[in-house]
């Protein structure tokens, strides 16, 4: 607790109830996990060989060692591999924590840009290069001729640049300004040049490339340490570059044309995915060794459920991977009567109601009749708590009845989670408050009736979102609301 003479009323808040502040995603090389050396000569890319000696290959999305050793650039590593931008070794690892070097991250760059066919084309495949290592890439990197030659027509080479250096170890501040640059933003970089970074070592970040890490850090791709530092000379790890590649495409013009979006509308069956697309149901067949990833983790077609919103890449005709991106709520069964105990004040004309751990969403329309002792009520007249019996039919309901009202249990409750949002009443007064707690493992939204004299413990304007509060009150109606 606070001091009481920080504690306010509920009018300290009003304002706060209509902004919103979202954390950002982490940054791609937050991660301090580090590789051991440069790569050997016998280690080659399963998938980076040139035409004609690989002109069909299987994908391969699953890599054994990725879970292990950079479970957080799961779904990075499975986004790249799927689109044949980022992938692995022949012994069917991916080698997450090895730094990477030049010419394998120019290749993914160019691969992210939809240039792979172009970089193995022929014409491409034979072309001069003007570096003074040309004769070293075709040497000993041959497949990779067509790439250089490729980022040199796409300028994401400096102009001051008269080497590839294909084995020099890539650090943050020479990727960073490659995917600038496959980002084409290098105006933007220009126009940024003398603004001043926040970074404790920033005057080790030379000053042509200030607008190109300025331009990357508000894009969201990159971002410093805990300890404030940027630490521009570190070398880059494969699962550090596949975050940044995988944000960066999310920047590309290309990324909005090669991702599908829609609703799992009927259990995956024979490997063939039925989902809703603008109002249509459309089929897809998907690959058999397809990467699905639901709630962060990885799973397989038969985790995928109806109502489920998702996005997928196809390759080759065949979907190769999937990422749930909101999973689908349960919905009451059609037709017929569930009782439990009320979870969330009513919100979104959508009741949830509890019953030996699992929470069923009931929806709720202008002819629902809902009746507490005797007495026909408002949706907000339903409580926390209170045990409950309301008949389905076509999954809205059209009886609710308050079996129990939880009035009758008189008892007090403390409850913590995460702030989420409020709404008023007509008088400007808190109507509801919204939190995030974790039962079960399972991560829920609930929503509790503020009562009208309620006290606020704590500095208001830190109330923002995923701030951890702490509720209290009687009969699960909120009378004290404490910022953490």
């Amino acid at each position: 607790m606070v001091n009481m003479n920080s504690m306010m009323k509920k009018g300290a808040i009003v304002a706060l109830s209509t902004v919103m502040l979202v954390g950002g995603a982490t940054a791609a090389f937050a991660d301090d996990n580090r590789g051991n050396g440069k790569n050997k000569k016998n280690e080659k890319f399963k998938y980076g060989l040139p035409p004609g000696i690989a002109k069909k290959v299987d994908l391969h999305l699953h890599f054994k060692d990725v879970e292990v050793e950079a479970d957080w650039a799961l779904r990075y590593i499975a986004s790249l591999a799927s689109k044949r931008v980022f992938e692995g070794y022949e012994d069917g690892t991916f080698k997450p924590g090895k730094v990477i070097n030049r010419i394998e991250a120019i290749t993914a760059a160019v691969r992210l840009m939809g240039l792979r066919d172009e970089a193995e084309s022929a014409e491409e495949m034979n072309s001069h290069l003007n570096f003074k290592d040309a004769n070293k890439i075709k040497e000993k990197y041959p497949w990779a001729v067509g790439y250089v030659a490729v980022a040199a027509e796409n300028d994401l080479f400096l102009e001051t640049d008269n080497a590839v250096n294909p084995e020099k170890e890539a650090d943050r501040l020479w990727a960073t300004t490659l995917l600038v640059k496959a980002m084409k933003m290098e105006d933007e970089a220009k126009a940024k040049m003398n603004v001043k970074l926040d970074f404790k070592d920033a005057h080790q970040i030379p000053a042509g490339s200030v607008g190109y890490i300025a331009v990357a850090v508000e894009e969201g791709l990159i971002d410093g340490y805990e300890d404030g530092t940027f630490r521009p000379n570190r070398p880059v790890t494969r699962a550090e570059l596949a975050a940044l590649l995988d944000r960066t495409g999310e920047q590309l013009p290309e990324y909005n044309n090669s991702v599908v979006r829609g609703t799992v509308s009927a259990e995956v069956d024979g490997k063939v995915l039925t989902i809703v697309q603008d109002g249509k149901k459309v089929q897809y067949s998907l690959h058999e060794d397809a990467f699905i990833l639901r709630d962060g983790k990885k799973g397989s077609s038969n985790d995928l459920e109806v109502g489920d919103e998702i996005k997928f890449y196809v390759n080759n005709n065949l979907v190769t991977y999937i990422e749930v991106t909101k999973e689908a709520e349960e919905q009451a069964p059609a037709n017929e009567s569930l009782t439990g105990t009320v979870t969330s004040a009513v919100y979104n004309n959508e009741l949830k109601i509890e019953k030996n751990g699992k929470t069923s969403t009931v929806k709720l329309n202008s002819d629902t009749r809902i009746y507490r002792n005797g007495d026909l009520i408002s949706s907000s007249g339903l409580k926390i708590g209170d045990q409950v019996e309301a008949f389905v039919y076509n999954n809205v309901a059209v009886f609710v009845e308050v079996t129990r009202p939880v009035d009758q249990n008189n008892e007090r409750f403390e409850v913590e989670g995460k702030f989420h949002s409020l709404t008023l009443n007509n008088d400007g007064q808190i109507a509801t408050i919204s939190i995030m707690t974790v039962q079960n493992s399972q991560t829920q939204l609930r929503v509790y009736n503020v009562d009208k004299d309620v006290d606020i413990v704590g500095n208001a304007s830190l109330l923002e979102k995923d701030r951890k509060v702490e509720l209290s009150g009687k009969n699960n109606v909120v009378t004290l609301i404490e910022i953490k």
